[in-house]
């Protein structure tokens, strides 16, 4: 009367018995102890039962779920955040859209004109460099790093020929007859001072401060 599963208390003077844990248990009961633990309710697995395996871990097929609607994944594509799985369309919703790829940003995401980009879909419209955490300028709706800027799109000062790009020292520019200069470009061409927001004249093509323009 005394020799009886430890875990059901069925006798077992005429039943077959397995030990586990110095603990002696009918059949029944040691499949169950040895079968799996399920993720989601954390009940055995029996074997023979239909389930799901994702990162090391089993789930009765009923109880792998999206995150957000709570149904199960069954045979459908999935995806992850983190610890959750969540089914497409659940995932599509809740996470924001690239503009550039139209997938669903999770980590790593820049915004630009209040419109979200993922880090590496948001890159130069020349070179393809990604532009997250560096430098850029617009230009006729098009993104650009300095570089392919200055080469490839900037205007060229009337003064010293270099490109106006908007960028540090001659961010202010100066347009005078369908020519455009640095601010600290636009000087007398006799003595050099600087003549923005001042009069000048012109003789040809120099550009003079009224006191050399008057000699």
């Amino acid at each position: 009367e005394c020799f009886r599963c430890a875990k059901c208390y069925k006798n077992l003077a005429k039943e077959p018995f397995s030990t586990k844990d110095e603990r002696i248990m009918c059949g029944k009961c040691c499949s169950k102890e040895a079968a799996p633990r399920c993720h989601g309710c954390y009940k055995s697995i029996p074997a023979g039962t239909e389930t799901v395996e994702y990162k090391g871990n089993s789930w009765h097929d009923d109880c792998f779920t999206c995150y957000s609607c709570k149904r199960p994944i069954g045979t459908q594509s999935f995806l992850s955040k983190g610890s959750d799985v969540y089914c497409s369309p659940c995932y599509d919703k809740k996470f924001a859209k690239c503009v550039g790829c139209n997938k669903a940003i999770t980590s790593g995401g820049v915004s630009y004109q209040d419109q979200p980009w993922h880090s590496h879909c948001f890159v130069c419209s020349s070179c393809s460099k990604t532009l997250a955490g560096v430098s850029f300028t617009k230009h006729e709706d098009q993104v650009f790093c300095v570089e392919c800027y200055k080469n490839s799109v900037a205007k060229k000062c009337g003064g010293c020929q270099n490109p106006i790009t908007g960028f540090g020292k001659g961010v202010n520019v100066v347009n005078y007859e369908g020519s455009s200069y640095h601010e600290y470009c636009f000087n007398c061409k006799r003595c050099s001072l600087n003549l923005s927001n001042k009069r000048f004249v012109t003789k040809g093509r120099d550009i003079l401060c009224a006191d050399c323009g008057s000699k």
